[in-house]
């Protein structure tokens, strides 16, 4: 398998995961901040998995820069998403970015190869809750196991 992880990251807790979740998929594996990628990276993959933390409700505006110039490579494309989050209740009102991802990617065809992905961070700055690089790793190889 051919994947992509495409990220953005505000204090490096959802660059952490990208890294977990890129380590554990079998295959040819890219690793790469959002504003390193462009179209043409996605015409010979099998899968693209997109991160983000999540703020506001929604992702970064790297990731819905990266998501709002992709269109037609994605169509018929394996996608995964997966966000950092906050476990506080007032912040599910808002939504999370992984939703918002999933529905922007799949508008422009792309197909949900599994449910979106939540790490939970401790802080706006994290750290990462213990145990989500773990579940990040598990998630990763799952994904490599439904797609492989």
């Amino acid at each position: 398998m051919k994947a992509l992880v495409v990220y953005d990251s505000m204090y490096g807790n959802t660059e952490t995961l990208a890294k977990a979740i890129g380590s554990a998929i079998t295959g040819e594996v890219n690793v790469r901040h959002a504003g390193e990628v462009s179209t043409s990276d996605l015409q010979s993959i099998d899968l693209l998995v997109v991160g983000s933390p999540t703020q506001g409700g929604r992702p970064t505006k790297a990731i819905q820069d990266f998501v709002n110039e992709i269109g037609e490579p994605l169509r018929g494309l394996n996608v995964a998403v997966f966000d950092t989050r906050l476990s506080t209740k007032w912040v599910g009102v808002f939504g999370h970015a992984a939703e918002r991802i999933a529905d922007a990617l799949q508008k422009r065809g792309g197909i949900l190869a599994a449910p979106p992905g939540a790490f939970v961070v401790g802080g706006k700055e994290g750290p990462l809750k213990d145990g989500e690089t773990v579940r990040a790793a598990e998630w990763g190889r799952e994904l490599s196991e439904a797609k492989g």
